[in-house]
């Protein structure tokens, strides 16, 4: 695990880990440890929340587009969110739908808190978003094991057929990855391999995030 000395404690507004990394690297997995394991109330905001809506596209064509690049989210929106929750103001963040590939109607009510755990793929690639977050970790994982990862995800959790998931992470996931997305790894103060199962890392970062908001680790990771 590499740390930085870059990382800064808020005095009074909610405390921002950002928690990136490629697809199926396992970053959901230690964001929601974290969120399990530090103390304090907190709440995760997935970048994936902020998928463009794409609604005045047809079906067959929203499933052609490049998901993994920079364009494809709302990134300003998820900005003027944090800001707010920063703020003490309540947000209705967007759902997004992966099997229609457009936002639900229903949003989501967040009301704020000490902790907000702000995880993507691209959050590292925005230098606005950067400048909110107080910690940035990035989950680092071999590429066949992102691959095995996001093929299991997507056949069995989104109805994807396998042909479908091959050809998206040719054409566009892996391309994204390496034009965007490890780039971005520059700009973690902290680098975790295998993400949520590296225990000894997780332990090492709660204790860190703990001390830095001035509460006591809880007994268990989850």
């Amino acid at each position: 695990m590499n740390s930085s000395p870059e990382s800064h404690v808020p005095t009074c507004s909610p405390f921002v880990i950002g928690v990136a990394g490629g697809t199926g690297s396992g970053k959901t997995t230690l964001a929601t440890k974290l969120q399990k394991s530090i103390s304090g109330a907190s709440v995760i905001l997935s970048h994936d929340f902020y998928y463009r809506a794409n609604s005045d596209i047809p079906f067959e064509e929203r499933v052609k587009l490049n998901y993994d690049h920079p364009n494809a989210f709302d990134t300003d929106l998820m900005i003027r969110d944090i800001k707010k929750l920063k703020s003490g103001q309540a947000i209705d963040h967007p759902q997004y739908s992966f099997v229609t590939h457009t936002r639900l109607k229903d949003t989501v009510h967040v009301e704020p808190a000490p902790v907000i755990i702000v995880e993507g793929i691209l959050i590292f690639e925005n230098q606005e978003l950067l400048d909110l977050m107080d910690i940035k970790v990035f989950v680092d994982a071999d590429a066949d094991i992102r691959l095995i990862r996001r093929l299991t995800r997507d056949v069995k959790e989104r109805g994807r057929s396998l042909d479908s998931v091959i050809h998206q992470y040719m054409s566009t996931v892996k391309p994204m990855h390496e034009q965007f997305v490890e780039p971005s790894k520059k700009n973690a103060d902290i680098i975790i391999p295998q993400g949520g199962e590296n225990r000894v890392a997780l332990h090492m970062l709660i204790d860190r995030i703990n001390a830095l908001t001035n509460h006591t680790t809880k007994n268990s990771i989850a």
